[in-house]
């Protein structure tokens, strides 16, 4: 082992500790989950596909949008948090040729106890299906 390789491990490592994984889901206890039954068939009423490539392109898009690490500023006033949240928002995507998928994300206006204009909220963006890579955003 050359001698130089401890020395480099000791100054590569603490910067390990800046790299923060997407945090995980939240799952229910054991409990809970064991008293939950699945139906043999998902429900024909309500049931939307979503297509690997639009599914991705949503997963880009909102994560562009509203990284997993955006924190809430702390001069945000009270009811606004809900801006922060992915919950908060709808999202449309269609497939607009060339292998593009246009994705709209809005504000729902029912979201958020603060009366906010949802028109103010969101973006449009454009994304390559074919490298995965966000083309032009229109906020």
């Amino acid at each position: 082992m050359p001698k130089w390789l401890p020395l480099m491990c000791l100054c590569v490592l603490p910067g390990c500790a800046l790299f923060k994984r997407p945090p995980r889901p939240v799952h229910a206890t054991i409990e809970e989950a064991a008293r939950f039954e699945f139906p043999v068939e998902l429900p024909e009423e309500g049931r939307v596909v979503i297509r690997r490539p639009m599914a991705q392109a949503v997963q880009l898009a909102l994560e562009d949008y509203l990284p997993w690490d955006l924190k809430v500023p702390k001069d945000e006033r009270p009811g606004g948090e809900c801006l922060y949240r992915r919950e908060s928002y709808d999202v449309t995507a269609a497939p607009y040729g060339d292998g593009i998928i246009l994705v709209s994300i809005s504000l729902d206006p029912d979201a958020c106890e603060r009366k906010v204009v949802p028109y103010d909220m969101g973006a449009r963006y454009a994304v390559d299906s074919r490298t995965w890579r966000i083309l032009a955003v229109q906020r």
